[in-house]
């Protein structure tokens, strides 16, 4: 008897906690929404979502060619099936394909690279035809012949090594390892350096045997495996190189693709770890780091090579159409505020992973929507679902999108929400801040397809468990908010938050589809089916995630913007910012102490030939005062924001949403990032040698890390005025 009454107790106390939470966030009433969720989630198939995996990875499918042409006809087809009012809008875009290349080795190693990946039997579409060849986008056309200096992952800190070993890379020839960073950086850091060739090559440690077993027996990289892909230097601006700040559209002016500058000057390839193993072997000079060491079979050294390597590549520099599909179901109540949903469709080759899985479950989305169109829902937003093309070359057909419609999209675009690739695994979102408490309140009601339990359980419990220390796992367990991380680049939302303002989303799953298919002919439906999302369930999952982001954004009775959420963050990196100058002040006085005391001498072992460092200048004070006053006034802003909104009729609240979509706007800088103008968000930015990795406070974060003490000083005074312009404009509301 005791039993049952704790049990019925249990289950009153659960039943009131039900009636007690309060309603979705930005709903006065919730149950027609959730209504709405569920017959979304209804028609949501999984079986689908491979159907047009497989369709759309069936051939390769690059910017400009049939493929491509094909993919992006099936899209709108679906669209327009649908009920989605759905156009294509073409832009005329630089893509160029390789003419030659040539790689080669001589002297006391005589070798000639394959330069092609093998197919397999077990790999339908690896041997069709149409496949781009294995090469980096916008690299120079060169032909260069020189020893051969192994660099590492190609970073500015393993320049710093070299230099400690004498290593000069002046008319040398690198070899990099992929990873650890952009691609793009690598040749990037190494033109800075003098050099005047980069290869960059997939060491088995990283993503080949010593990760997995290798395709096609595991997912990991065989090796003939190469990673396309570009390496345009898209943190100085993404979009056609040719035709910066405007869109390329018919007869736009365009520069010289010499001139542009977000293009290297040097040529770059991308090989296998086949074709790096003979190069790696004919290295003398010193024995390489520990920290340096790959998985090949042979001892590492940095060079310069025994033999002598010619590079020779050479681009047909075109213009070929970039296609992006957009749909559109027009808002009943507020059609001048448009939901934006975007994942490309182009891929290096038949790209079943990147981007198709992404783009499938978009296509999820669409049709699911339309299913609730013919039941008589609308939406009260317009929604404008976008499949863009060339996204792999460098973010094109979005940023030219962009570009083109820029005022339109400042007036009247809500949100952008962006997914890419997708696997099993674990949610994975980044954005824009004020949307941190959307999130976790979505990753609360999706239910992970493996676990059933909610994404947010999954995801905080792999937090916890990969937390470095004791206390760290506990405070990641006991977390009740989803860690909403910072944007960078590499995918479509750039433009849209980093260049206009727009508050932005990228969402996605994985850490259970680990592989090294990526940019390759192994990119396929059969890889995918295998290694990636086997039932497609969590195609799925992105479709009820990203699509419950879009359907309460569109019918939100007051907009969930949270600025006291983007307050509490910013206010975190400035502390870390704090915190990043004090420790260069002590690296400085304790580095110099040691070089005083001749410390490196006595420690060097004499056969490495070690230089002793160079004193590291001392570390000035920083007045960050500017910010943190910036920050108190902003703190009183938001919660003014959040109490209007819930103390005012649905005709001010209208109002209210009408501007708040806006308020983001007010953080970015007329000047832009110093000497990369485009970007101009003062929070966040892809890293200048960091590419897709995020900065952010990115001119203060930057200017400290050079150790510009004038420019740091500039720029607290630019984010500070940024900061308090969202104050204003909040506080107006």
């Amino acid at each position: 008897m005791k039993k049952k009454a704790i049990i019925f107790s249990c289950f009153c106390l659960l039943i009131n906690s039900i009636n007690a939470q309060k309603n979705l966030l930005g709903f006065k009433s919730d149950e027609k929404q959730l209504k709405t969720e569920k017959a979304f989630d209804a028609q949501l198939n999984a079986k689908r979502v491979g159907e047009h995996i497989k369709q759309l990875s069936s051939v390769p499918h690059h910017v400009g060619s049939a493929g491509g042409k094909m993919v992006a006809s099936e899209i709108a087809k679906v669209f327009t099936a649908a009920g989605w009012d759905t156009k294509i809008e073409t832009y005329q875009l630089m893509f160029p394909t390789p003419i030659t290349r040539t790689l080669e080795m001589s002297g006391a190693t005589n070798y000639k690279a394959k330069l092609k990946e093998t197919p397999l039997k077990e790999d339908a579409t690896s041997n069709q035809a149409d496949q781009l060849a294995t090469y980096n986008c916008w690299s120079a056309d060169g032909d260069v012949t020189a020893n051969l200096v192994f660099v590492n992952y190609g970073l500015p800190e393993d320049y710093e090594t070299l230099a400690k070993y004498g290593i000069d890379v002046k008319g040398k020839i690198v070899i990099a390892k992929y990873g650890r960073s952009w691609r793009g950086i690598k040749p990037k850091v190494a033109q800075e350096h003098g050099a005047i060739g980069c290869l960059i090559y997939s060491d088995p440690i990283d993503d080949g045997y010593g990760a997995g077993d290798a395709y096609p027996v595991g997912a990991f990289k065989n090796d003939q495996t190469v990673q396309r892909g570009s390496i345009m230097d898209m943190v100085i601006y993404p979009g056609d190189p040719t035709t910066p700040n405007i869109a390329s559209v018919e007869g736009a002016p365009r520069v010289d693709h010499n001139e542009a500058k977000n293009l290297l000057k040097i040529p770059v390839l991308p090989i296998s770890y086949g074709d790096a193993t003979p190069l790696l072997k004919d290295m003398a000079g010193p024995v390489a780091p520990k920290d340096w060491v790959g998985g090949l079979p042979f001892t590492y050294h940095i060079g310069p090579s025994s033999s002598q390597v010619h590079l020779k590549l050479a681009f047909d520099w075109k213009l070929r159409p970039g296609l992006d599909v957009i749909a559109t179901i027009k808002g009943s109540e507020f059609p001048d505020q448009w939901i934006i949903r975007g994942n490309h469709h182009d891929g290096w080759v038949n790209g079943a992973a990147d981007p198709i899985s992404g783009m499938a479950a978009e296509l999820e989305e669409a049709i699911s929507i339309g299913e609730l169109l013919k039941q008589g829902w609308k939406p009260k937003r317009t929604l404008v679902y976008c499949a863009w093309d060339a996204e792999e070359p460098g973010l094109m057909g979005s940023t030219e999108w962009v570009e083109n419609h820029a005022a339109e999209l400042q007036a009247k675009a809500v949100a952008y929400i962006n997914s890419d690739g997708n696997g099993r695994g674990f949610l994975g979102a980044e954005g824009s801040h004020a949307f941190a408490p959307l999130i976790t309140e979505i990753s609360k009601t999706v239910i992970d397809p493996q676990m059933k339990v909610s994404v947010f359980e999954r995801a905080k419990a792999s937090r916890a468990v990969n937390a470095e220390t004791p206390a760290a796992k506990k405070e990641a367990f006991a977390s009740t908010q989803y860690p909403l991380g910072a944007m960078g680049s590499g995918s479509d939302y750039s433009s849209f938050i980093q260049h206009l303002g727009i508050p932005s989303l990228n969402i996605g799953y994985g850490g259970e589809d680990e592989g090294g298919e990526y940019h390759s002919i192994y990119d396929s439906y059969d890889m995918y089916k295998r290694f990636k999302d086997p039932t497609f369930e969590y195609g799925v999952t992105l479709a009820q995630t990203t699509g419950r982001v879009v359907l309460r954004l569109a019918d939100a009775d007051a907009l969930q913007f949270d600025f006291r959420e983007l307050h509490k963050t910013v206010k975190g990196y400035i502390s870390e910012l704090i915190k990043n100058v004090d420790q260069l002040r002590e690296k400085a006085k304790v580095e110099n102490e040691l070089i005083n005391n001749n410390a490196y001498i006595y420690a060097a072992d004499p056969s490495e030939k070690l230089k002793t460092p160079v004193r590291l200048s001392e570390v000035p004070y920083v007045d960050f005062s500017p910010i943190l006053n910036a920050l108190t006034k902003l703190e009183k802003a938001a919660a003014h924001a959040e109490d209007l909104k819930k103390s005012i009729d649905a005709k001010k609240l209208a109002e209210v949403n009408s501007k708040i979509f806006r308020a983001e706007q007010t953080l970015l800088t007329d000047a832009g990032l110093p000497r990369r103008p485009w970007f101009k968000h003062s929070l966040y930015a892809p890293g200048f040698y960091t590419g897709y990795g995020v900065k952010t406070v990115p001119g203060v974060r930057e200017a400290i890390e050079q150790k510009n003490w004038a420019e740091t000083t500039d720029q607290i005074g630019e984010v500070a005025k940024a900061i308090d312009k969202l104050s204003v404009y909040l506080e107006t509301l």
